[in-house]
């Protein structure tokens, strides 16, 4: 299960872990799209169904930041989901179309604070990790800027990046990266304290006037509460090998994803840190996804 559309960052790199998953299992395994209403559509599906080791979430982030973002669940993130693997770390990209004014990040903010309130900002969702990402961005810099969700990667987005509908976006390398090498956007920064190894010219939000910005994000794999521990055990192990192929790490590296994997209680600890990061700026800005 995926809580986004084909086509985005989360969905290629599902495409990726089944098709590995189907060869080393020797039975098919196969994604099953639910976007909408920030992921929860698959979070649902997953939290209730059988623990049996045949129904995993790929989820971008943690879980918990749901609990968060949503007056009422129907599921409870904390302990419905069953940690099963890292599958991969990455920064998230901010870019503008390739014709922008925009040549640099400082360009940008200089402008926004020139003209409060006139520039607005794209994220793939309410409450996706590049949604919040924008969302520390504006705490640290002190910007208003106008929020423009979408249902993922989809091709409103780009056009309306492209065509200048949105000054600006912030997105996943998976959905991100190729455009940006292409030429199709122009990328200012990535949101990482360093670096991305695979594309070096792009600068940090840090070095550009925002000091201590760091936005890491990562996918998991979850399978339901109460799944027997052997079968985690087993689906860990699996997970493990494949992400430790050279072909299969060569395979996300056009994702802009560094392909790692971890154990159950690693993948614990990840999603218990994003909590603690995310939940204030949620709160601040009273972000809630009905």
């Amino acid at each position: 299960m995926v809580g986004f559309p084909p086509g985005g960052g989360a969905d290629l790199a599902a495409r990726i872990v089944v098709n590995g998953l189907s060869d080393i299992w020797g039975q098919q395994v196969i994604v099953e799209n639910r976007p909408g209403a920030g992921a929860r559509l698959a979070l649902d599906a997953v939290a209730h169904a059988p623990p049996d080791g045949y129904t995993l979430l790929l989820a971008p982030g943690s879980p918990q930041v749901q609990a968060f973002l949503f007056s009422t669940l129907t599921f409870n993130p904390a302990v419905d989901f069953a940690p099963v693997s890292l599958i991969g770390t990455y920064p998230d990209i901010i870019a503008v179309a390739n014709n922008s004014t925009f040549k640099t990040l400082p360009d940008f903010i200089a402008y926004a604070k020139a003209n409060p309130g006139k520039v607005s900002w794209a994220s793939p969702g309410v409450g996706t990790v590049p949604h919040l990402a924008g969302e520390l961005f504006k705490h640290m810099t002190h910007l208003e800027m106008t929020h423009v969700p979408y249902r993922g990667m989809t091709d409103g987005l780009m056009t309306d990046l492209m065509t200048g509908r949105v000054d600006i976006m912030f997105n996943t390398t998976g959905s991100l990266l190729q455009p940006v090498r292409s030429k199709q956007l122009r990328g200012l920064a990535v949101t990482t304290a360093q670096r991305f190894p695979d594309e070096p010219e792009l600068p940090t939000v840090a070095e550009q006037g925002v000091p201590g910005y760091d936005v890491s994000s990562w996918y998991g794999l979850y399978a339901p509460a109460k799944t027997p521990p052997d079968i985690i055990k087993k689906i860990n192990a699996d997970m493990n090998t494949l992400l430790g192929q050279p072909a299969i790490k060569e395979k996300f590296a056009p994702l802009g994803v560094l392909a790692q994997g971890s154990t159950p209680q690693e993948l614990a600890a990840k999603n218990a840190g994003d909590a603690v990061l995310w939940e204030p700026i949620i709160k601040e800005a009273n972000i809630k996804v009905e």
